[in-house]
């Protein structure tokens, strides 16, 4: 069974997280098939791994919306992630978001 990371959940459920914890989920990334993932969900946002190790981070900042980043596989001292703008909610697709910027589009589901 999946359990989408949709706004509402990211919204209730990241506010009342502390600190971060990895759970075994299914993600894509524009540009990736679906992958297996370990998501990790924090008190602002979740963050999991691309298959070619890149950092994914979504940062929720307000109900239905939220930046994106994207860090390097093997970040450097003072590396910045380049960002990857806002994101909003796919209607009508669970647990996904599609950044404003250049349409990169990425959805988790956490297994349960």
């Amino acid at each position: 069974m999946k359990k989408f990371v949709t706004g509402a959940v990211l919204l209730a459920g990241l506010a009342l997280a502390v600190p971060a914890q990895a759970a075994p989920g299914q993600c894509s990334v524009t540009g990736y098939d679906r992958f297996d993932c370990d998501v990790s969900v924090d008190g602002g946002g979740i963050a999991f791994q691309l298959p070619d190790r890149r950092g994914f981070v979504f940062a929720h900042v307000a109900d239905g919306e939220g930046l994106g980043y994207l860090g390097a596989a093997d970040p450097q001292p003072g590396a910045y992630p380049e960002e990857l703008g806002v994101f909003k909610p796919v209607e009508g697709e669970d647990g996904c978001w599609l950044g404003e910027k250049d349409n990169i589009k990425f959805c988790a589901a956490l297994l349960q």
